[in-house]
């Protein structure tokens, strides 16, 4: 089975998806874009993308094509904690690095640690931590440096010069297993957190009062909601579509009667499935 997942090889995304999916082609995309089509296309059957990160928010691109692309539902949810290694060329030494390269959240999730340590060398973004680690591995005559994790160290045999670098210790990443196939992901060997349904909600009209009608249809059926977000329709000012996470097991009456009562005040519902939350190693 081929599973895609946000590359290049060495990403966080990988070691998700190599946790998820140990026995399978894991494919490696470009984009979070291109992960959304590889299993629309059929190029794929399922796809690992990151949701939201604890420091630095909800991914939106996940968000809108999940809208853009009713076909594909969530199997699971999958969260990682983050370690971020600041690495070289084993050639050079740090006292020379004349600038630091990695993705945008990796260099904000080690701002201070970077500014109190290697506050006058640059820090430039790169397109992913991964990628940032290659560029450094294939550049030994240039003394730069990397922020990125443990196995794109091991991978583009690299030096790593600090570990754990990240600014907050809980730094977690949450990933989603995207797919066609409407199922619920199992797997015996990773620890389950718990259990949610997804779905997007979209308002029949910008009104006074209408996200609270939204609202009060899980308030008092004392449904607990983790999550809430809003995201541009990109249609007009003033126009949004929500995420929605409501939490625990799938209750045919319960759960049922909530989304039958959503389309009595002519709301809009994607839903995307009941799925089951693991957590897995760094």
């Amino acid at each position: 089975m081929k599973i895609a997942f946000l590359g290049p090889h060495a990403s966080f995304t990988q070691l998700a998806a190599a946790q998820l999916f140990s026995d399978e082609e894991l494919l490696p995309q470009a984009s979070i874009l291109d992960c959304f089509n590889a299993v629309e296309n059929g190029d794929a059957v399922k796809a690992v993308v990151p949701l939201e990160n604890s420091i630095e928010g909800t991914v939106s691109m996940t968000l809108d094509y999940l809208y853009k692309t009713p076909s594909i539902k969530i199997e699971a949810e999958a969260v990682m904690p983050i370690a971020h290694h600041l690495m070289i060329h084993p050639e050079n030494s740090i006292e020379d690095v004349e600038r630091i390269y990695s993705h945008p959240q990796a260099l904000a999730q080690s701002f201070h640690f970077l500014d109190t340590h290697y506050k006058e060398i640059p820090k430039q973004d790169f397109s992913s931590t991964a990628a940032a680690a290659k560029f450094v591995s294939e550049n030994p005559d240039t003394a730069i440096a990397a922020v990125a994790n443990q196995f794109a160290a091991n991978l583009y045999g690299l030096k790593i010069i600090n570990r754990n670098i990240q600014d907050f210790e809980q730094n977690h990443t949450r990933f989603i297993i995207i797919s066609k196939e409407h199922t619920q992901y199992q797997n015996d060997h990773l620890e389950v957190l718990g259990e949610k349904s997804g779905m997007l909600i979209t308002l029949p009209e910008d009104h006074p009062g209408g996200l609270h009608q939204v609202l009060s249809v899980f308030a008092w059926r004392k449904m607990n909601l983790s999550k809430i977000e809003s995201r541009t329709l990109k249609t007009g000012l003033g126009n949004y579509f929500f995420f929605i996470n409501v939490e625990g097991p799938w209750q045919d009456i319960l759960h049922g009667n909530a989304l039958k009562e959503l389309e009595s005040i002519n709301a809009n519902i994607d839903f995307l499935g009941n799925y089951r939350e693991f957590l897995l190693e760094s």
